[in-house]
């Protein structure tokens, strides 16, 4: 189930295979987990987004229209789950969290939270747009689904993502 085709898999869970619906669980969960958190929700909101995500695939899965595109319709209605949520709390803000190093040595935690802190600072110098499309990169399957979550047309993916490495690139180049 791992190596099947998106289209396959939604085939198989419209028909109520239970692997084919854990397999896009894994296969998509992280990205629609980064579409809910690049919207600057806490971990409780972007949960909430997350699940209603997957319950409106829940209810909708007959209706979709291209089943290979299944991870760009999760992009979607995430994107879209994460504005209601947001419009309903009356905020409209983003900001993205910050990571949290895990090395166990002592010397080693300590020279990592250094880089991280560097590292973190160089991204949120970027602007919100490059900090968003380094996000979803970082656990997106694919540019349509990058696209998708960003509302940007998959066609500006690629050099976005370029031009904002190389903008992350000189900021740390010296640092690290």
């Amino acid at each position: 189930m791992r190596d099947a085709a998106p289209g396959d898999l939604v085939v198989w869970a419209r028909k109520g295979d239970q692997s084919a619906w854990a397999a896009l669980t894994v296969r998509y969960s992280r990205m629609v987990w980064s579409v809910a958190r690049a919207h600057g929700l806490g971990e409780a909101d972007a949960a909430d987004v997350v699940q209603t995500t997957w319950l409106r695939l829940v209810e909708r899965i007959d209706r979709i229209r291209a089943p290979d595109r299944v991870g760009t319709w999760l992009a979607v209605t995430a994107r879209h789950e994460a504005a209601r949520l947001l419009r309903h709390q009356g905020r409209g803000g983003r900001s993205l969290p910050p990571l949290a190093a895990t090395d166990p040595g002592p010397d080693h935690v300590c020279l990592e939270r250094e880089r991280l802190r560097l590292v973190m600072a160089a991204i949120q110098a970027l602007p919100e747009l490059c900090r968003n499309v380094l996000r979803l990169f970082a656990s997106s399957p694919g540019y349509a689904e990058v696209a998708a979550a960003l509302d940007i047309p998959i066609g500006s993916v690629g050099p976005t993502r370029a031009r904002c490495l190389t903008s992350l690139r000189a900021r740390i180049g010296g640092v690290l």
